[in-house]
């Protein structure tokens, strides 16, 4: 039994802080009503909305899960390109100098610019529909990747690539097997933080255009004065991103375990 409580240690301890919060907003809007339900919503207020949202489409045209659905497809899609494109991408620029000298000026004038402020230019080419905003996360995630991949790779000690010198290794046997799998940490590190700047730039970029997702639907809620509905939207917000990384670090350690069998 002590074993299983040391083994589960952190999700215990996860698990009992949000209790402590979720008690203290209770007590303070429920209980003691230390502010409006219309200004900030008490807890069973936004537990009766999250699950009256779950079937009813009111008041912005779609039930919570559509909402979802619809920011999970447009993130996955442009995550998907932009971590497609950039892991490669940095890798040959981290491991060709001549493909670092013809990509590196423009890839550094292209990094500073968020992807939010692409969105206009998004908008007028692709309109307001799914690809423009898979655009904005394509940006994002493709810069992140690029640059934890190639700082990764140029991480690799130069003595372990002496050692692959030694034993007759290629270029590409180098690569393979010394450079990519010492760089995976940095690479799951920059895939992980890709995938968080992608899920909060397209909740931004939904509030700026879209016709349906977790962001229009918080947008929809403050027109209408609809604070409940917005800490909704937040809290799916934050719930799903941590799904999504928690994916992201059990695939990091099959990987990692898979490399080390080899």
């Amino acid at each position: 039994m002590k074993k299983l409580i040391e083994q589960y240690k952190y999700i215990l301890i996860s698990c009992a802080s949000v209790a402590v919060v979720l008690l203290v907003w209770y007590i303070a809007i429920d209980v003691m009503k230390l502010a409006k339900s219309s200004v900030f919503p008490g807890l069973e207020k936004t537990v009766d909305t999250f699950l009256t949202k779950l079937v009813e489409k009111k008041p912005d045209g779609a039930t919570l899960g559509q909402h979802l659905l619809e920011s999970l497809k447009v993130c996955l899609m442009g995550y998907s390109i932009g971590a497609l494109l950039g892991v490669p991408l940095g890798i040959a620029m981290a491991w060709n100098k001549w493909c670092d000298w013809l990509v590196r000026p423009v890839f550094d004038l292209i990094r500073p610019v968020p992807g939010l402020a692409w969105t206009p230019m998004f908008i007028l080419i692709f309109g307001i529909g799914i690809e423009a905003k898979a655009m904005v996360i394509f940006v994002n995630s493709f810069v992140a990747c690029i640059v934890n991949t190639y700082t990764g790779i140029r991480q690799t000690d130069q003595l372990h690539l002496w050692v692959g010198d030694v034993f007759g290794a290629s270029q590409w046997q180098k690569l393979v097997k010394i450079a990519i799998p010492t760089a995976t940490p940095m690479i799951f590190t920059g895939l992980r933080t890709a995938l968080g700047g992608s899920w909060m730039a397209l909740v931004a970029a939904e509030m700026l255009a879209a016709s349906k997702g977790l962001g229009f639907m918080i947008q929809q809620a403050r027109y209408i004065s609809r604070p409940d509905l917005v800490i909704v939207g937040m809290l799916m917000i934050g719930v799903v991103g941590l799904a999504l990384d928690a994916i992201l670090q059990k695939i990091e350690t099959m990987v990692a375990k898979g490399m080390n069998a080899q």
